[in-house]
């Protein structure tokens, strides 16, 4: 199983922008015209993880650099700051799945359905890595994930992805692929959020960012923009890491 950062641009780049317009919010009145007259969202700040133990953490950043590998030009998915917005997206809202209906009964529902587990991602989570943890020291020599080689790291992912890795209490398949989604989506996220730290998949794929406006570029076709990505903050740059 290979993870090349080029095959997640379709399905990731995508979601997050159609992600940020769903939750768009009408002003009325006056246009806005003072900073964060648009209410938006209180940056993430370094610091403690807020929902993954340390081990946790460390498993899930191991991951992230497995689903996007560092290469000479960009980070991969840990220095990019996919684990920190996972943490910070599982202690909030998104873990509880709040906003959703969480009411039983609780039944197996198709694939169109969406999730229908009472738990939500969070409980999905801390569920999914202790199974897994469990599963590496089982068949890895007393091994956590984290301590595996690249290859062993590779092997076990696409066993989980195709069905043949099973662990013990949750679906293996369905927790993989809600790594994949929620990290692809870390990578590719406003900075304010704490992934794509440095505006590093940004840059990568030459997108602009969170600019006031593009209209001296609008009739522009087939051009490079010249100016560096802006994030929501209006910075260039992720928050410091200490």
């Amino acid at each position: 199983m290979l993870f090349h950062r080029r095959q997640l641009l379709a399905t990731a780049t995508w979601f997050v922008v159609g992600t940020g317009l769903a939750r768009a919010s009408v002003i009325s009145g006056q246009l806005p015209w003072h900073p964060n007259a648009g209410d938006p969202p209180a940056p993430v700040r370094p610091g403690p993880w807020l929902y993954f133990t340390a081990d946790e953490a460390t498993v899930v950043e191991a991951i992230a650099d497995r689903i996007i590998p560092p290469d000479p030009q960009t980070p991969g998915g840990k220095d990019a700051g996919c684990g920190v917005y996972l943490d910070r997206q599982l202690a909030g809202p998104y873990g509880r799945s709040e906003g959703d209906y969480n009411r039983g009964p609780f039944m197996p529902g198709l694939k169109g359905q969406g999730p229908q587990s009472q738990g939500g991602p969070a409980k999905l989570y801390r569920d999914g890595l202790k199974a897994l943890d469990k599963f590496c020291v089982a068949n890895h020599d007393g091994k956590h994930f984290s301590q595996l080689t690249d290859a062993e790291k590779d092997e076990l992912l696409g066993g989980l992805e195709n069905g043949q890795v099973k662990l013990d209490g949750t679906d293996g398949t369905k927790f993989f692929e809600q790594l994949v989604k929620d990290i692809q989506t870390g990578f590719f996220a406003d900075p304010i959020y704490g992934g794509n730290r440095d505006l590093v998949a940004w840059k990568m794929i030459g997108f602009p960012g969170a600019r006031y406006n593009y209209l001296d570029w609008v009739d522009r076709h087939n051009e490079r923009f010249p100016l560096p990505p802006v994030g929501i903050a209006g910075s260039i740059n992720w928050t410091p890491r200490d």
